[in-house]
């Protein structure tokens, strides 16, 4: 399988083009743009393909995937497992359960989503411009993916999670499906929606991306990538059918397969066990502007702050002779020496795999438990693709638990922006924060709301 290894210098040119490359700058990047982007028409379907790498180029910036969307999730459920050692207050603010409204990480996190589902928007809008279909349906499959999972990141942040309240009609996010294209869209008053119509929305979202997108799109979105997300998002809402039928589709793809090393995933770009990532290189990543999972990650000489230490305790949760313990912690050499580190994000030029395989081995395993199932193939099959003698140095487990294979998950799939939204669909407390304290959900940025008018209602606490 090859699909993952066309040329990215392509995407690269059209970014400088369509001048949608982003600033990272934490201290800079702040002020939101929603009509920015959208103020130069797109009438030929090379604007629209430029627009649409666009997204990636927003979805990969220090805000989103590039760092917040997993360091965040780290952060919030810390306890026993990281600490922040950085100076950014908002990065702190947020390990510590002391977010303000002000708080620059959520400031700019949201402000960024939003950038990408407005480009969505923009590009499903002029996608009429686009003549072949097969290409049209492309580009439209891509947005809405964009799009749905934009809006899944921000409801599991800023707000309460499914689950908090018997119908989920607690305060989600503002849902957009239209363009914002001037200053009288951007003025526009839209309240929040719940949580019930945002995951709804997201999973419409993904759904018809799955329809439009192929088999086979490169290094960016197909239609496998948006079914892994499907799969996700049925899984944090409990729903385990869908989710296992989700992830069973991604898996019988024969796509993807599992590296033999463990740290092949990280080490190399687009491999098979990698379903979607983003892309980086030495000219182009979110390091270089003093942002990154290698930046905050990394203690070796020359590269990395240090500022997120790995627990010890974590560490020493491991099987002794487990290779995930040999192979993705280390005591830094770097910045703060001496301490353990995550040897999973330790070049600013490497891809940062958002989502791979083995998390849909793991969703089928978990799903197929929970139902007294075996589609696909029986837990023990899937968990032992996991853990296994050649890739983890330990024995399968013959017959698992449901506890068994939610244990794994963690140690897997550690540090790759998952665990303060397992803990929360899992009902589990970090430290003595419960799964759904509001402490856990993050402010609407205080700017947004003070020019709402009162449509934007502030979450509790802010």
């Amino acid at each position: 399988m090859n699909k993952k290894m066309k040329n990215f210098n392509k995407i690269l040119f059209a970014l400088l083009a369509a001048g949608v490359i982003s600033s990272c700058d934490k201290k800079l990047d702040i002020q939101p743009r929603q009509s920015v982007d959208a103020t130069v028409a797109l009438t030929t379907p090379d604007d629209v393909e430029s627009a649409v790498v666009g997204i990636y180029s927003i979805m990969g910036g220090g805000a989103l995937y590039g760092t917040n969307l997993f360091m965040l999730a780290d952060l919030q459920a810390s306890e026993s497992y990281a600490s922040w050692r950085g100076t950014f207050q908002g990065a702190r603010q947020v390990a510590n359960k002391t977010m303000t409204r002000d708080n620059s990480e959520a400031s700019r996190t949201w402000i960024a989503a939003y950038r990408a589902i407005n480009m969505a928007n923009v590009v499903l809008d002029a996608s009429g411009v686009v003549s072949n279909s097969t290409r049209k349906a492309t580009l439209e499959g891509e947005a809405l993916f964009a799009r749905g999972i934009m809006h899944f990141e921000l409801v599991r942040f800023y707000a309460l999670p499914w689950g908090a309240t018997a119908n989920n009609d607690h305060l989600g996010v503002v849902i957009r499906t239209k363009p914002t294209k001037n200053e009288t869209d951007a003025f526009e008053k839209q309240p929040r929606n719940t949580v019930a119509q945002v995951y709804q929305q997201v999973i419409t979202d993904l759904t018809s991306a799955v329809a439009k997108l192929p088999n086979d799109n490169g290094t960016r979105a197909d239609k496998f990538t948006a079914l892994a997300f499907l799969a996700r998002v049925y899984l944090q809402k409990g729903d385990y059918a869908n989710a296992l039928a989700a992830a069973n589709q991604v898996i019988q793809s024969g796509n993807y397969r599992m590296n033999a090393s463990v740290r092949a995933v990280f080490d190399n770009k687009n491999t098979a066990e990698s379903i979607w990532e983003i892309q980086q290189n030495d000219q182009n990543n979110a390091g270089t502007s003093n942002d990154g999972m290698a930046t905050f990650y990394a203690s070796l000489p020359g590269i990395g702050r240090a500022d997120v230490r790995v627990a010890a305790g974590w560490v020493s949760g491991y099987d002794p002779n487990d290779l995930r313990k040999q192979e993705w912690y280390y005591i830094g050499t770097g910045a703060r020496p001496g301490n353990w580190y995550t040897s999973k994000w330790k070049s600013f030029s490497q891809n940062l795999p958002v989502i791979r395989i083995a998390e849909m081995y793991l969703i089928r395993a978990e799903s197929n438990l929970r139902l007294g199932s075996a589609v696909g193939d029986t837990p023990a099959n899937d968990l032992a693709k996991i853990r296994n003698p050649i890739r983890t140095n330990l024995p399968v487990i013959a017959a698992p638990t449901l506890n068994d294979v939610l244990n794994e998950r963690f140690l897997e799939l550690a540090f790759e922006g998952l665990r303060i939204h397992d803990f929360k669909r899992l009902r589990m407390s970090t430290g003595s924060f419960a799964w759904n304290d509001p402490k856990l959900v993050f402010p609407i940025p205080a700017r947004e709301v003070d020019a709402s008018e009162g449509a934007l209602i502030q979450n509790p606490g802010y």
